[in-house]
């Protein structure tokens, strides 16, 4: 039967979770996990939880699931050492770091993708499965008949699958989403984000829609449909939420998976956003999938709560014991038990008096061993052997069922506990403690375009400034440019998000036999496309990379170059060591968020009429919409407009990237020049982003 994965906030939550049913429970430490603002544990409390889970049969996974710094790679390969010392059963990751030291120094720890990895289609299975994970966790946002696809490629190519089945759901795609760190510097990516989604947006000043709330999602009911499907893991959400929930959420999913009822009402009550949604799964996106928690969710919550509390009062029962006996004449007690694992522990006791009144029979013996109690065995089967005329008293068999008990759950800690070997040598020779000097500059960064338009491209070549200009995936734009400008100069930007590999494959097909040989690659997916077509691939700013171990790997997988990620402070991108030339943003509107579920849309009725490309926080601010609606997706960029024109001496990276969005012709030239001349660009919102402020919390 497929795993019940459930969140595990601290002590209380994880007891509530495997009390309720869980099969599996993730959580984090006190650094390196994506709920930064959760209890967490500490090594103490770690050891304990494995522990707790480990003689009860359930699987403890810890969260690793941020983006690390250069100075934070060592410290994080110590935490790692500590998960192998403690026996945790895998690390859940999102940087390419991480796994390239498990590798190295612990290859026998098992690593899971997290969902911050974007990994959504076949070749992305492929990509993580070839850097060693073992198991993936979904993006949240496919419909039921991508899952079953992409888990016949997961058993074919020998890799497990995992998907989200309940609790929040983010408005953006995951690990794509710079929100909450452009605005407010608390980086979703390093476990801190102020959920800015759930503030009111809308489409006009003032109006106080939640356009990027989405409710809760809940595919408890389908839960059945995703193991036959092949899901291996079915995963809830909630280390923010309280140990009701966690209670609850597994208690409900265990109960959906058997096909029996559970209490959805109850559900909704102890959290929601005025309901859930299986939007996605159903490929029904709109209005119906938007929501935010209200007043009366939070009374509703209140008065759940206590109704919960029995679920997890006492120890869910987990194993089986069978017990054999044997009461002889002139020998001493015997009593053996068996666990469903073929573990077994054995007592010997008194030898057992002549009985001058009732003598023990097998009705009392079973009564006083399967008095189990509040702990998590039930009794099985029993075998007794008991000879006639003897006595044993209640005490003895007691005492006997207590010692087998404890030697049971040491003997099942002992099983489920796989402690892995960590190489301190390969530690070592990773040098991940090393300082990392400032990189010398370059005589001048060179530039590179991302471009929308004809009439930007036109502005782009004819500057002779640029040396690689990348197109968007419109093969009528790409043959305009092809027939007109230097082929060596043109490169494709590929989808951001995208379901039909095999329609990219058609495209870039067709870029290549027109002259095309660059392309921009957005996630580890399609550096594998790019490999498969021999295509010169560069790595974008959606790979997230922040440290040079990250950026080895990305290189080794076949990107030529990479765009450092703007989460950098600009004195730790000129600190990045790299085999490869490396690249900053350095022009345009970040893009904050990636959606397949287009706000706009939703808006205005679900429909694209009337459709400014515009949204409005709740202070009043501008935000552009890049609709690519032809290819699944929208994107949300910053209201203001990043610009280091007048500060490239501030950078030694090898190129600076410019993106253009509605910029015309006259507009796209004179951002050239400004980068030329190094003067600032004429605009009246400008930002630096966060090369100089940088990220709250952020270690350098």
């Amino acid at each position: 039967m497929a795993q019940i994965l459930s969140p595990a906030a601290s002590s209380e939550h994880l007891y509530a979770a495997v009390r309720s049913g869980a099969d599996a429970v993730y959580l984090g430490l006190k650094q390196f996990s994506a709920r930064a603002a959760a209890e967490n544990f500490d090594e103490s409390e770690l050891e304990q939880a494995v522990s707790f889970c480990h003689e009860r049969g359930v699987k403890v996974y810890a969260a690793v699931n941020t983006l690390l710094f250069d100075s934070q790679v060592y410290e994080c390969a110590l935490t790692l050492k500590l998960l192998c010392r403690v026996g945790i059963d895998a690390v859940i990751v999102q940087d390419l770091a991480v796994a390239s030291i498990v590798r190295s120094c612990c290859p026998k720890l098992r690593l899971h993708a997290s969902t911050q990895m974007t990994i959504h289609t076949e070749l992305g299975l492929d990509a993580v499965k070839k850097l060693g994970f073992s198991q993936v966790v979904l993006a949240r946002e496919l419909d039921g008949g991508c899952i079953a696809a992409l888990c016949r490629h997961a058993e074919k190519i020998g890799i497990e699958t995992e998907a989200f089945v309940h609790g929040a759901q983010c408005m953006s795609v995951s690990g794509q989403c710079l929100m909450s760190a452009i605005i407010g510097s608390r980086s979703a990516n390093r476990g801190l984000c102020a959920q800015p989604c759930r503030l009111p947006w809308s489409i006009e000043k003032g109006c106080g829609d939640y356009a990027l709330s989405l409710k809760d999602m809940s595919l408890l009911e389908h839960l059945p449909k995703l193991e036959e499907m092949g899901v291996g893991s079915m995963k809830i959400e909630g280390r923010m939420k309280r140990p009701e929930y966690a209670a609850l959420t597994a208690y409900s999913a265990k109960c959906a998976l058997c096909g029996e009822a559970f209490d959805r009402e109850l559900l909704e009550d102890v959290f929601s956003r005025g309901g859930f949604t299986d939007g996605y799964y159903k490929g029904e996106r709109g209005r119906c999938m938007f929501g935010r928690r209200t007043e009366e969710d939070a009374v509703k919550s209140a008065a759940a709560n206590p109704k919960i509390h029995e679920l997890y009062r006492h120890e869910h029962k987990l194993s089986r014991l069978d017990f054999f006996v044997s009461i002889k004449k002139g020998e001493p007690l015997k009593v053996k038990c068996c666990d469903e694992n073929g573990l077994c522990a054995e007592y010997t006791g008194e030898v057992p008096d002549a009985s001058k009144s009732k003598p023990c029979d097998e009705i009392f013996v079973e009564k006083a061993l399967s008095k189990l109690g509040d702990t998590f065995f039930e009794y099985g089967n029993g075998e007794l052997e008991i000879d006639e005329e003897l006595f044993v008293s209640s005490a003895q068999l007691n005492a006997a069922r207590r010692s087998l008990t404890e030697q049971m759950a040491q003997k099942r800690r002992d099983f489920f506990t796989h402690k892995i070997p960590f190489d301190d040598n390969a530690l070592d020779s990773l040098e991940l403690n090393k300082r990392k000097e400032k990189r010398a500059p370059v005589k001048r960064p060179a530039l590179r375009a991302v471009i929308s338009n004809s009439k930007q491209l036109e502005a782009v070549l004819e500057s002779k400034s640029v040396e690689l200009c990348f197109l968007p995936p419109d093969i009528g734009l790409i043959k305009y440019a092809c027939e007109r400008f230097d082929k060596d100069k043109l490169g494709i930007s590929m989808p951001q998000f995208s379901l039909d590999e095999k329609r990219d494959f058609k495209l870039l097909e067709e870029a290549h036999a027109l002259g095309i040989n660059h392309i921009l690659c957005h996630g580890i997916a399609q550096l594998e496309m790019a490999h498969t077509l021999s295509l010169c691939a560069h790595a974008s700013i959606r790979q997230n990379i922040t440290n040079s171990y990250a950026l080895k790997v990305i290189n080794a997988l076949g990107a030529k170059d990479a765009v450092l990620s703007a989460e950098l402070k600009a004195e730790q991108i000129n600190k990045i060591e790299a085999d490869c030339q490396t690249g900053a943003f350095a022009y345009g509107r970040l893009p904050l968020m990636l959606n397949i579920n287009c706000p706009l849309y939703t808006l205005h009725g679900d429909s694209c009429k009337n459709c400014k490309g515009e949204l409005f926080d709740r202070t009043g601010r501008t935000f552009k919409v890049r609709c690519s609606k032809q290819l699944g997706y929208v994107e949300i960029l910053n209201s203001d407009l990043l610009s280091i024109s007048d500060k490239q001496g501030d950078f030694t990276v090898d190129f600076f990237e410019l993106h253009f969005f509605d910029e015309n012709k006259a507009q796209t030239a004179a951002v050239i020049d400004a980068f030329k001349s190094g003067k600032p660009v004429e605009s009246r919102c400008v930002t630096r982003g966060l090369y100089y402020r940088g990220l709250k919390n952020g270690k350098d």
